[in-house]
């Protein structure tokens, strides 16, 4: 009944936590995002997607629920 665009909360914390599928599935969401904001002159830069990732899985980490 959630909002289908957004990841649900249960994923983040278990993704938060480092648990390897919720990652992925955090990655899964957001790889059209990531592909479109990796694209250069019409090809994608895949040092600039492997960048975004990992500063999206480093987000996750330091992310606390307070």
């Amino acid at each position: 009944m959630g909002n289908t665009n957004l990841v649900p909360y249960e994923t983040i914390v278990r993704a938060t936590s480092g648990e390897p599928e919720a990652v992925e599935e955090v990655l899964r969401h957001y790889s059209k995002r990531i592909w479109l904001a990796a694209l250069e002159n019409g090809h994608v830069n895949k040092d600039t997607e492997d960048s975004i990732r990992q500063r999206l899985i480093t987000a996750l980490f330091q992310f606390r629920f307070d």
